[in-house]
């Protein structure tokens, strides 16, 4: 069995409890204009070429974006730093792109982390069958859920597609037997305005679940700009500033009512 991914990141510290292991699965059915990993919407292994210099010449360098990794590769690799993880309380979270999308696979990596009793993370975009939340259940410790706005016609400008299936997901699995963070990404003029985050608030609150644990609010960035630019893609919010500290102390307090603890990750 196989998964293509286009990244592991070892030691992180803010997919998820402790320190990590995450793991960056490749395909996504959203295309967010905002994506800080656009290497991750396509399902494919993809190459792309970019200049490098070197001295008053330039040569092509290419890239191979997504690889694809055995079961028995992967946790062997996860295991190495198992010492971590029991030190800090971490483990192994499953990100992307979307990582349910190769459901077979996630499925039996979840239930193999639960063999050697890691904990598990998986984040999500939401917008996928519930069937396949039904069948990792039983292996995942942790959910990160991913709302991105509350208006289902913005939230189809901004993302590809409407989100009337990921706000019944987590509806659903909020009744469940498990733990979600949600997460918001703050894009000023998008999603990151009064109206959609008290739409969002009174959305979490109508949910009356502890299910919920915590909330974050994830700072729009300009980091990934030299991704679209190696993909031959266009940056469609390179116009948008990113939010000021006060922006988002100012969001952050639009939660309180919840007393659910909301963090800004910067």
């Amino acid at each position: 069995m196989e998964a293509l991914i286009f990244d592991i990141k070892r030691f992180a510290i803010h997919d998820g409890p402790g320190v990590r292991t995450t793991v960056f699965m490749k395909g996504c059915p959203l295309s967010c204009l905002w994506c800080h990993n656009p290497e991750s919407q396509n399902s494919d292994i993809e190459v792309y070429e970019s200049n490098k210099p070197l001295g008053n010449q330039s040569f092509i360098k290419k890239q191979q974006i997504g690889n694809l990794v055995t079961l028995d590769k992967l946790i062997a690799d996860i295991e190495r730093d198992r010492i971590y993880y029991e030190e800090s309380g971490g483990g192994i979270t499953f990100s992307g792109g979307e990582p349910l999308q190769q459901i077979d696979f996630i499925e039996q990596a979840l239930k193999r982390c639960k063999e050697i009793d890691l904990h598990t993370t998986v984040d999500t975009s939401g917008h996928i069958p519930f069937s396949f939340f039904e069948r990792v259940l039983p292996y995942t410790d942790l959910f990160l859920f991913d709302i991105k706005h509350m208006n289902s016609t913005s939230h189809k400008e901004y993302t590809g597609v409407d989100n009337n299936l990921i706000l019944d997901n987590i509806r659903r699995l909020a009744e469940q037997d498990c733990e979600i963070w949600i997460r918001i990404p703050s894009v000023p003029d998008c999603n990151a305005t009064e109206q959609n985050l008290e739409a969002l608030c009174n959305f979490i609150s109508d949910i009356q679940t502890k299910a919920i644990t915590r909330i974050y609010l994830l700072p729009y960035h300009k980091l990934s700009s030299h991704k679209y630019d190696n993909l031959n893609m266009t940056e469609k919010l390179a116009h948008i500033s990113e939010p000021t500290t006060e922006q988002m102390e100012e969001w952050q307090k639009i939660f309180r009512p919840l007393n659910i603890k909301t963090y800004i990750k910067g």
